[in-house]
């Protein structure tokens, strides 16, 4: 618990600490969610922190999703319908939750699989910290109250039957359907079942970070069997959404640059927030590409996409016709939600009563 804290201190305090691009540094610091700072004419992590290995995981298959299917729910039938009403109430009084609720289903897939690990606020078998605790996720996911009131209007409606990872899945589908005007629209199979374990531990080694390189992408998108262009496509959920001061990155063209230090303020103000895409910050949609294309992104690793690797799809993609982003972003959505899928009842996989709490 106290690793925990401290590495969330460190990323308030520190990860904004000198306006350094670190692409090709070689350094990654906590994972990725650190910004390396100049020390004695190198780079460096701040605040004493131990350099994360550069691991470069093996590839693996695309995740079949085995077990789940579309209309999966015929005991529930409404069941969809009750989390699309509950999700485009909350879009439409805050398009920031629909980002949340994107986000929040990206960060519950790749620790652990798509298991709702990530709304558990303890973990079966260990007293240390879960998830939603670990310094990705912590002061900074959203959308949790919106998991629960759908899964309160579910188990009022069909009793042990919906489980909060299809909850969670379909909030995501919903929210993008909701944001993007209808244009990335599809069908989510379910059938998965919640696990029991949640370790905020195991964070930041699995999920991509802001100040990631290419490379850490590919490797970190790889070990769960997604490509190289799912991880280009799924980063276009980046056009919505707010960033954290701490976060932007040093390598934006300079009109942009001067605008976000005139909203972020000093040092001081690293978890003031500024919005991801600065031209339609409240819709999903292509423009995100385009944005990568003119060095108007924020991460370190929105900029890595304008690599000659991955470039050609950027600019596939800003051209976006006949919304061939759209349609790639709603197959990658669905392919990320195989992942590591619980699908036979069992110590480790149940039907939560209350997605917080393991029963």
């Amino acid at each position: 618990m106290a690793a925990a804290k401290l590495a969330a201190l460190i990323i308030t305090l520190l990860a904004f600490v000198g306006s350094v691009a670190c692409q090709g540094s070689g350094i990654l610091c906590l994972g990725g969610w650190v910004r390396p700072v100049p020390i004695l004419g190198r780079l460096a992590c701040p605040g004493g922190l131990i350099p994360s290995p550069t691991v470069f995981r093996r590839p693996r298959a695309a995740p079949s999703g085995a077990g789940l299917k579309v209309g999966y729910y015929n005991s529930c039938p409404n069941a969809e319908d009750i989390v699309r009403k509950v999700v485009k109430d909350a879009v439409d009084k805050e398009p920031g939750m629909g980002a949340g609720l994107i986000r929040l289903f990206f960060h519950d897939c790749f620790v652990r699989g798509c298991d709702a690990s990530v709304l558990l606020v303890n973990s079966s078998g260990s007293s240390a910290d879960a998830e939603m605790f670990g310094p990705p996720n912590k002061e900074s996911l959203r959308g949790f109250g919106v998991i629960d009131a759908a899964k309160s209007a579910l188990e009022a409606a069909c009793p042990n039957t919906v489980s909060c990872a299809d909850t969670l899945a379909f909030a995501a589908r919903d929210a993008s359907s909701v944001l993007s005007n209808g244009r990335v629209s599809f069908a989510m199979p379910a059938g998965r079942l919640d696990g029991r374990v949640s370790l905020a531990a195991e964070t930041s080694d699995l999920l991509p970070g802001p100040f990631s390189d290419l490379d850490t992408l590919k490797s970190r998108f790889a070990a769960k069997g997604l490509d190289t262009n799912d991880m280009v496509t799924l980063s276009g959920a980046h056009t919505i959404g707010h960033a954290r001061c701490m976060f932007v990155s040093a390598g934006l063209n300079g009109t942009l640059a001067g605008e976000l230090r005139q909203k972020c303020g000093g040092a001081g103000s690293g978890n003031s927030t500024v919005n991801q895409d600065y031209k339609t910050p409240y819709v999903l949609d292509s423009q995100y590409f385009q944005n990568v294309k003119d060095k108007a992104v924020l991460f370190d690793s929105d900029a890595a996409l304008s690599s000659a690797e991955t470039a050609a799809l950027v600019d596939t993609y800003a051209a976006d016709v006949g919304n061939k982003w759209e349609s790639e972003f709603a197959a990658a959505m669905v392919k990320m939600g195989n992942i590591d899928v619980k699908t036979s009842p069992g110590p480790d996989a149940e039907i939560r009563k209350k997605c917080s709490i393991y029963n």
